[in-house]
């Protein structure tokens, strides 16, 4: 069993960045491939990026491609989400999920373990 919490949500202004961490528990997230997906208010939940279970492969979506960057330090079993030029639209709830496999990729039903989630607030 993995534990995922999510932290680093905010409000940052439109232009600024942020970073999100997800810290694992219960298990080494080192084996493990780790996805970040948003989901905003009446929106359908979007993938974000994932990182392959080393650390050195990863892949985003394409409206944060770019902007966006997925770090991994299984020392500290930490997942991290490197935000800049932050839009309003890019408000969401944040959440990582593990995956075993390393298959799941944009897939977020075929995760094995999910985090609750943080809210990033990007005012304009």
């Amino acid at each position: 069993q993995v534990q995922l919490v999510e932290s680093g949500g905010g409000l940052v202004p439109a232009g600024g960045s942020l970073n999100l961490s997800c810290t694992g528990s219960g298990d080494t997230l080192s084996t493990y491939s780790v996805g970040w997906f948003r989901q905003a208010p009446g929106k359908e939940r979007e993938f974000a990026g994932v990182i392959g279970w080393s650390g050195r492969n990863s892949y985003y979506g394409d409206s944060v491609k770019g902007r966006f960057t997925i770090s991994k330090d299984n020392a500290k079993n930490t997942v991290y989400l490197h935000m800049n030029k932050l839009k309003p639209e890019d408000t969401a709830v944040y959440s990582c999920a593990a995956d075993l496999s390393g298959r799941a990729g944009r897939d977020y039903d075929a995760y094995d373990y999910w985090g609750q989630g943080t809210q990033v607030t990007v005012s304009p």
